[in-house]
């Protein structure tokens, strides 16, 4: 090889290191400020199929970092609740649960169901649907979510609409009773003092991420029941409502071993579920232990929600295999704080 060459390919193999240089430091570094996890102050670079944990494309993967990983590495992720995903609470309404088994939770109509209740968490739905004449039981669909923490009263309702128009926005949020305005856009946020919540829009409508630091992160979708949706499930759906719903996912950190719920008792650790393996549509039951009078109540009775208690108290924790924020930083975007 002449002298010449093997210049050439000296300075092709710095050429590459150098890019290879520019797209790690253009990456975002990740770090776990959670005391007691096995990834505490590490920081993590994310890797280069979805550099950024706020890419500018919402459509993109974004990056994040599992806390409890054993092997403390970032990873790609969508930032839409996954419906095939554990934790997951879609359709008329479909959970799969902490098991990875599919459940059917019909509930009733215009009533309120615990979906999580632990002594420091409460997570309600409100039920929207319809019976036909030929039915024995409500359609339902998630329509509202009421997440209790600590003093906190936070809610989350899809509006309804006669027919579903994707450039409104369908979406309404209320905090301690007062309802919060938070502007269209992607990655438009909002959180309060402390950083105790935080939502963040994961595109400009009908889509977003509540935090809840070190408690859960749940990932909500807005959608309408479809023409063909009811012609193919028989839903009569009728010409002037499109049972606007959400579909939602949860990623939970450290729930205790007693949590009960619809969904929250697939997180015990004995947890047998009832719902029978190859079965198409395993419907599960339970309406009056998980039934609550409002959205904001943690009357059920099963709840195990208490304001006063702190999480810590005599709780034995279960680590769980969901996912974090991390970095102890807020996100930039269209922000607005909440004061007290």
């Amino acid at each position: 090889m002449s002298f010449s060459s093997i210049n050439c390919l000296f300075y092709l193999l710095l050429l590459f290191a150098f890019c290879e240089m520019q797209s790690i430091a253009g990456n975002n570094i990740l770090t776990c400020t959670t005391f007691g996890s096995r990834c505490f102050a590490k920081k993590v670079s994310c890797p280069n199929e979805c550099p950024l944990q706020s890419p500018s494309n919402p459509k993109a993967k974004v990056c994040y970092l599992d806390c409890h990983s054993p092997t403390c590495e970032a990873q790609c992720k969508n930032r839409k609740p996954n419906c095939n995903g554990r934790g997951s609470a879609c359709l008329d309404p479909r959970f799969v649960g902490a098991d990875g088994i599919v459940f059917y939770f019909h509930g009733r109509r215009n009533e309120h169901f615990a979906l999580v209740s632990d002594v420091n968490l409460q997570i309600n739905a409100r039920f929207i649907g319809l019976r036909p004449a030929t039915r024995t039981r409500d359609y339902t669909w998630i329509q509202a979510l009421g997440l209790l923490f600590g003093s906190h009263k936070f809610t989350i309702e899809a509006t309804p609409a006669p027919s579903w128009n994707g450039e409104v926005d369908h979406l309404k949020f209320s905090h301690n009773g007062k309802e919060l305005a938070i502007p269209d856009g992607y990655l438009s946020t909002w959180k309060c003092p402390q950083n105790q919540v935080r939502i963040e829009r994961t595109s400009s409508k009908n889509s977003v991420t509540i935090t809840l630091p070190e408690v859960a992160e749940i990932f909500v979708n807005v959608v309408p029941v479809t023409k063909e949706d009811s012609r193919i499930h028989n839903y009569q759906i009728p010409e002037d409502d499109c049972f606007v719903h959400l579909e939602v996912q949860f990623k939970f950190h450290g729930l205790s071993s007693k949590v009960e719920g619809v969904l929250g008792r697939t997180y015990q650790p004995d947890f047998q579920n009832p719902a029978k393996l190859g079965v198409a549509m395993a419907v599960v039951g339970g309406e009056d232990r998980y039934r609550t009078t409002s959205l904001v109540s943690a009357d059920c009775g099963v709840c195990l929600f208490d304001d006063a208690k702190e999480a810590s108290e005599n709780i034995n924790l279960v680590s769980e295999y969901g996912v974090m924020d991390c970095t102890g930083m807020a996100n930039s975007g269209n922000g607005i704080v909440c004061r007290r």
